[in-house]
């Protein structure tokens, strides 16, 4: 008798809008790896993110702008062969479509093909809308990013919170409006006023995902290294630690150590 494993519902950009709609919350974390985006996508997430947060957090380096297209096409192709339900969206990186619409069409068309990605993401607003429409016409799903944009960190010279002033708060709201308009499916804002969020979460129709803008958005995410505890010197007040990872990673590594020193692994009942 043979059984048949039920479908898995994959999500899909619609379902988000969807989920908006009727007031339901979008879960949403990054993922680099197979192993990791596996447990991420068994947990239950929606949206998985392959994040251009990997050049800090896998590859160490004080921004993300040092990592390639390349580079987030190998992460993101490690992702996609894990996940069976969430929609995977990868970031475009810093120097892959900054330059014209048409090289940000060829990145875009790069890591759909090669790596199998659900939708890519990009940040800014109105300097962006030209890319935006052109990806869009080749049938990619793009996701908006504004308020802190990591990869204009050495234009701001800062990682604090955006759009505290009105001049700033007014231009974030006429450009998540210009995002909508040009078809972006959802737009991430990050490190800006609840209340700034909030308005931009009424104002627009289609799904706003938050990180460090409240709780009155239609979805949160974080860096999955960051929820674990893994990595420990980064701690913005939006950031909950859900597991302290460090901690018990270096204590069974250090057990591990000790017991070889000791002679004690492997035992009788760990050879052949």
């Amino acid at each position: 008798m043979s059984v048949h494993k039920k479908p898995i519902k994959k999500i899909t950009t619609h379902q988000l809008q969807e989920m908006k709609n009727r007031g339901e919350k979008i879960s949403m974390l990054t993922a680099y790896d197979f192993s990791m985006a596996k447990l991420v996508d068994a947990s239950g997430v929606d949206v998985i993110l392959v994040g251009d947060s990997a050049s800090n957090v896998m590859a160490g380096h004080e921004t993300t702008l040092p990592i390639t297209l390349d580079q987030m096409i190998y992460h993101a192709s490690a992702v996609v062969r894990a996940v069976e339900r969430a929609l995977v969206v990868v970031d475009i990186p810093f120097g892959s479509y900054q330059g014209n619409s048409s090289e940000a069409l060829r990145s875009s068309i790069r890591i759909m093909k090669e790596s199998g990605g659900h939708a890519v993401k990009m940040e800014g607003g109105s300097e962006i809308q030209e890319s935006v429409k052109r990806i869009l016409s080749a049938g990619i799903p793009v996701m908006g990013h504004l308020g802190l944009t990591p990869q204009s960190i050495y234009k701001f010279g800062t990682y604090t919170v955006r759009a505290k002033e009105e001049e700033e708060a007014e231009k974030l709201i006429a450009d998540a409006k210009i995002l909508e308009e040009c078809g972006c499916f959802s737009i991430v804002l990050e490190k800006i006023p609840a209340q700034l969020a909030k308005r931009v979460a009424k104002e627009v129709n289609i799904p706003i995902i938050g990180i460090g803008a409240g709780p009155y958005v239609d979805g949160q995410v974080l860096v999955l290294h960051d929820l674990l505890g893994i990595t420990t010197e980064f701690k913005p007040r939006f950031l909950r630690h859900y597991a302290k990872l460090d901690t018990i990673i270096t204590e069974a590594i250090g057990k591990y150590v000790e017991d070889v020193k000791k002679i004690d692994f492997p035992n009788e009942d760990e050879m052949y």
